[in-house]
């Protein structure tokens, strides 16, 4: 299943929820929960 590609809180725990559900440790799929959300937000920033 693929990640959620958003900035918010709810999306960042439902993409920790799939990576554990996957078989990744809790501490891998927090990491990378937190990776894709500051992803999103810097795709999410308008330009100057």
């Amino acid at each position: 299943m693929p990640l959620i590609k958003s900035p918010s809180k709810t999306a960042r725990n439902q993409n920790i929820k799939t990576e554990i559900a996957a078989g990744k440790p809790p501490k891998q799929a927090v990491a990378i929960g937190y990776a894709i959300q500051r992803r999103a937000k810097a795709k999410n920033k308008p330009k100057r």
